[in-house]
This record gives structure tokens, C-alpha cells and sequence, in this order.
């Protein structure tokens, strides 16, 4: 695994309210906003994904905190579903030796991608994903597209 990560997602319970402060307090334009608002963070994506959600597509349960979620994921988007597949079988066959777990199997995601979830030895939920939609700079950066003029 590249020493990298690509997108820090928040869990919101009013995706309004939050999208507001973001926008109109702060002033940050969104390039995304179908299912997960997401922002350009600087050689980063901080994106906005309903708690619940966020939960559900992780297999978490939201209502309880003590297993690790906590409302956000962070996310590695690999270069390719075979590398998502390496990441989790390596995190399966010895993420235990370090109280680490597969959350949930890579799959076929709703949004077109690939994906599947890890646990860290603390319970932070990763999101390992492949999206066929973006693309990399050379250092691993992922080229956003410019945001729409309002």
C-alpha cells in the first residue's frame, strides 16, 4: 500500500445544514454532488456522506459508536480492483497480528466503482476503492475536475 490516502469522509445527519456551513460560512465549492458531496481539499477530497449511510455501506452499525464508527471514513482509492483485492487479502490474512479486520469483501459498488472496507487496530473504517472514473497524477494525487460555475 502507497503511504497515501485519498479522500476523508464525514458522516453528516443533516447534509444541508453541514453543505451550508461548508459553502456559504466557508466558502468551498463542491465538484460533487450526487450521493457524497465532495470538496477539493488541496491534493485531497473531503467529501460528505450521510452518517447513516456511511454506516450502512461499511456494514457498521451507526447507533453504536463503541465499534469503531464514528461517523467518517477514510478513504485509498487504488489504481485498480486487483489492487484493491491484494490490500484486503493482505489486511485478512494478517491485519489480526495487529487487531485489524476486513469490515466488509470488496464488491461492485453502487456508484460504478469497487470497493470494500478495513478496520484499523484502533476501529477507524478505511474504505479501500477502485474508481474507474479518476485518475492519478504520478505521485499519486487524484485529478479532481474543476468545479462547476454556479
Amino acid at each position: 500500500m502507497e503511504q497515501r490516502y485519498s479522500i476523508i469522509t464525514f458522516g453528516t445527519s443533516d447534509m444541508a445544514r453541514t453543505r451550508s456551513f461548508y459553502e456559504d460560512l466557508l466558502g468551498w465549492q463542491p465538484f460533487m454532488t450526487e450521493g457524497m458531496t465532495a470538496y477539493d481539499a488541496g491534493g485531497f477530497v473531503f467529501g460528505l456522506f450521510g452518517h447513516d449511510e456511511l454506516a450502512k455501506d461499511a456494514d457498521l452499525n451507526p447507533a453504536v459508536p463503541a465499534a469503531g464508527y464514528q461517523g467518517f471514513a477514510v478513504a485509498y482509492n487504488a489504481r485498480s480492483e486487483a489492487e484493491v483485492d491484494e490490500l484486503l487479502a493482505l489486511i485478512g490474512e494478517k491485519g489480526s497480528t495487529y487487531g485489524a479486520k476486513v469490515l466488509k469483501p470488496a464488491h461492485k459498488a453502487f456508484w460504478g466503482g469497487y470497493s470494500g472496507y478495513f478496520a484499523d487496530p484502533d476501529g477507524h473504517a478505511w474504505e479501500v476503492a477502485f474508481n474507474p472514473y479518476w485518475k492519478f497524477e504520478e505521485d499519486g494525487r487524484l485529478i479532481l475536475p474543476k468545479p462547476a460555475k454556479a
